[in-house]
């Protein structure tokens, strides 16, 4: 598949999940038992942190060189932001949109993290998708440039996902 299809397809296809994601959240009320789906939110920062960790491990082996951990790394990097993205549509479908009980000064620090969190979710996924398909495709140059761009945004995403979870709870 050329770069160009490719680009194509994966605008098309973040896209149609932002805005899904989108509905799911703002527009769509959850339905059903949201306590029976407690725990998911816990999973989902694990899983976040999980991601962070492992984007670290890959940033840290392809700069010693060793070029299989960093693809395993970054592979599972990219297996549990797919599984947080599960989960997190599972629980959001039926619990709706968590709303922050926060009064004072964390009310606004919460909600620049949220929005900056949530802006750079939404362009990090395209990022992440076209940096794969250089890597996979062997454009390793293109790669290169598109990771150095990708790995800041995707790890903040990921660190601020955890530190929402936090608040949250902390606030709840």
């Amino acid at each position: 598949m050329s770069s160009r299809v490719f680009m194509f397809i994966n605008l098309i296809l973040s896209t149609a999940a932002i805005g899904f994601l989108f509905w799911l959240l703002y527009l769509r009320h959850g339905g059903g038992d949201p306590s029976s789906l407690s725990f998911l939110p816990a999973v989902n920062a694990s899983l976040n942190a999980a991601t962070a960790l492992c984007l670290v491990r890959g940033y840290l082996a392809i700069r010693s060189g060793n070029r299989l951990l960093h693809a395993f790394s970054q592979k599972s990097a990219f297996v549990c932001s797919s599984l947080f993205l599960a989960c997190y549509i599972i629980y959001h479908a039926v619990h709706g949109d968590s709303l922050f009980h926060g009064i004072g000064l964390i009310r606004p620090v919460y909600f620049f993290i949220l929005i900056s969190h949530i802006s750079l979710s939404v362009i990090a996924l395209p990022m992440i998708l076209a940096t794969f398909f250089f890597a996979l495709s062997g454009k390793l140059e293109t790669h290169k440039k598109w990771a150095k761009l990708t790995l800041p945004i995707w790890l903040y995403v990921s660190i601020t996902g955890v530190l929402i979870f936090a608040l949250l709870k902390a606030y709840a």
